[in-house]
């Protein structure tokens, strides 16, 4: 089993605490360190853009209720550089990287490609970036940059359309960082119909908007969407860099996306640990077809699985009592997760995340990892989640990996 980390950089009230934004930073980068030495295989950030409490102010608030930043890292790159210099072995991913947003899929292939050809020049580097990449969460992240509902139509079928937008940029994205030369009359063309919707009431208002636009006489079986970049050809440079150095990851849950990217490059995938099992081992089957061949044969630690750990090894506490003050710990965390995101507090929320989550004692925790997780699976692990304090995110992480890690191995 491979073991990676989470971090969200979240800038939230925990515990009553709110740290400034130096300390957050400063959290993050002894956290990452302490990774490091104890083995963690990518150190994953969170992205995010453009201040939600801001946002907040708007005529559509997307968390109304949220206090403070969702997530201080809009840079994964210069991070990445940072973290690469105060380290020895471990990698950095981003979970995940808006490749809508921020100058859109040219200008994020152009980044990457710099930050690797500069990663690449020592010849004794080995360690990877992990680029996960999605059309992110909040759409007022991507609107603020020109991603939205051109008219009527694309309004009413945003949310199918939105996955059509990322097909487009992660074509051109894939095939710049490929290294070859494209213009955007080579990108395919896009069409919606019925199956791309939860309903016929929802496929219904599109095909009413399009009748209304185009002074149709009848709804229509299909509806064309025009491609959202325009570009004569280009080729980003630098060109010639160690494209080992670099491993994609989507963050996608459809199916034909996840094979459709791996026809131009290997791509791995996402997935969350409350994702139901019987789709977990579809997905590996399906993947162990489609996966590139440049990226040789799949492997389950080619799905890197989310979860929350509320571990509790604190010495003075017996391991009876360590049990019951990691369940409170995740109950008050996952509390306050859904009060800032929702306002309220769903109890069945709460617990069914808490279900979902490693909660308890070092033997708790080894026996839930057994349980639910297959032996060859990698788990993205998330310690920070609502708590800023970094001692105790040290230890946590310490007691998972020089306790929990060999009573796994032991069986």
């Amino acid at each position: 089993m491979q073991y990676d980390i989470f971090f969200s950089i979240s800038q939230t009230p925990a515990g009553g605490v709110l740290p400034t934004e130096a300390e957050m930073y400063g959290n993050f980068f002894e956290q990452v360190e302490h990774a490091d030495r104890l083995g963690f295989g990518v150190a994953w950030v969170a992205e995010s853009h453009l201040s939600s409490q801001v946002q907040k102010r708007n005529k559509r608030p997307v968390i109304p209720h949220w206090e403070g930043e969702v997530g201080l890292n809009c840079d994964v790159l210069q991070l990445a550089t940072r973290v690469f210099a105060r380290t020895e072995r471990i990698e950095v991913g981003s979970a995940v990287m808006n490749i809508l947003c921020m100058g859109g899929p040219v200008t994020h292939a152009e980044r990457i490609g710099t930050f690797c050809a500069l990663h690449g020049l020592d010849s004794q580097e080995t360690r990877r970036l992990h680029i996960g990449f999605a059309s992110g969460r909040f759409d007022f992240m991507n609107e603020a940059t020109g991603i939205g509902p051109r008219d009527a139509v694309e309004a009413a079928g945003w949310r199918a359309i939105k996955g059509l937008v990322l097909k487009e940029a992660a074509t051109i994205f894939l095939r710049l960082l490929r290294g070859d030369i494209i213009s955007s009359a080579e990108i395919p063309g896009t069409t919606i119909t019925r199956e791309q919707f939860r309903s016929d009431e929802d496929w219904e208002r599109v095909q009413d908007a399009a009748v209304e636009r185009d002074g149709l006489s009848d709804r229509p079986d299909s509806i064309a969407v025009a491609n959202r970049w325009d570009f004569e050809y280009l080729k980003v440079v630098p060109a010639d860099w160690r494209r080992e150095l670099l491993q994609l990851v989507i963050g996608s849950h459809d199916p034909s996306l996840q094979d459709y990217v791996n026809e131009i490059m290997p791509v791995q995938v996402f997935n969350l640990s409350i994702t139901r099992p019987e789709v977990i081992e579809a997905t590996h089957t399906r993947m162990a077809r489609t996966y590139h061949d440049g990226g040789g044969a799949w492997a389950r630690g080619h799905m890197p699985r989310t979860v929350f750990v509320f571990l509790n090894h604190e010495d003075e506490l017996t391991p009876q009592q360590r049990s019951v003050a990691a369940r409170e710990e995740a109950t008050e965390a996952l509390s306050a997760y859904w009060k800032a995101l929702q306002g309220t507090i769903d109890p069945d929320k709460v617990n069914k995340a808490a279900d979902n989550a490693l909660v308890g004692n070092v033997d708790e925790v080894a026996t839930q990892i057994r349980e639910r997780f297959h032996p060859e699976d990698r788990l993205m692990l998330w310690f920070d989640f609502f708590n800023h304090d970094s001692a105790r995110v040290m230890r946590n992480m310490s007691a998972f990996m020089n306790v929990v890690r060999p009573l796994v191995e032991q069986g």
